[in-house]
């Protein structure tokens, strides 16, 4: 028994080492969730840390994915792009809801908004050496108003989009529209950096943004 603990009491104390010496100065660590990310069937560790920042959206979010390489632990991957910063939900506050890892995706959900709400789910594989975005789901409107869901596979390129109207007077009937659109390259590294990427569907007039 004394042995094991104290193997175990090794394994966490080599932890705490890499995490302090990949950890952000001043940063605070939000979560923290174990899985297997690159199919070696070995697990990754993925840590979100909170950045203190004057910006308007509050603090930072640095998500970074540790692989374990000979003993040791490596940065597989780092973004501060992937999550959305501590004030970035509107009247509801903190957009982030929580990360997962589900059959070696990575999993990142966020929402937002107040009387008009939004959200989504964004998912990534680790392949080409990064992890890339192959789907993402949105819903976004308000009760009475409209509710509009929209379901992006990446890696087929399909998109299916509905907009659910109960305000027709104001906003006209309910639309749906299933839409092909490949070649996005999207990443943790890209995924909210700069302009939003703009899809105007072609038959229901609809923007998309990613």
């Amino acid at each position: 028994m004394k042995t094991t603990f104290c193997f175990l009491a090794i394994i966490f104390s080599t932890f705490c080492f890499s995490q302090k010496e990949f950890q952000p100065k001043g940063s605070t660590i939000n979560e923290t969730i174990d899985g297997d990310l690159d199919g070696d069937k070995i697990p990754e560790k993925v840590i979100i840390y909170d950045i203190p920042s004057n910006d308007d959206s509050g603090d930072i979010r640095e998500i970074q994915i540790l692989k374990k390489v000979n003993n040791k632990w490596t940065i597989l991957e780092k973004s501060r792009n992937a999550v959305l910063g501590s004030k970035a939900g509107g009247m509801m506050g903190d957009p982030y809801q929580g990360t997962q890892i589900e059959k070696g995706i990575l999993i990142i959900i966020q929402a937002g908004g107040s009387s008009w709400k939004w959200g989504y789910t964004d998912k990534y594989r680790f392949q080409n050496g990064h992890f890339e975005l192959i789907g993402s789901s949105s819903e976004s409107g308000k009760p009475e108003e409209y509710w509009t869901t929209v379901d992006f596979n990446l890696s087929t390129g399909k998109l299916i989009f509905n907009k659910d109207v109960e305000n027709t007077k104001e906003y006209g009937k309910s639309k749906n529209e299933i839409y092909i659109k490949k070649g996005l390259n999207i990443n943790l590294q890209n995924r909210n950096q700069g302009k939003q990427r703009e899809i105007l569907l072609p038959q229901t007039k609809e923007k998309v943004y990613l």
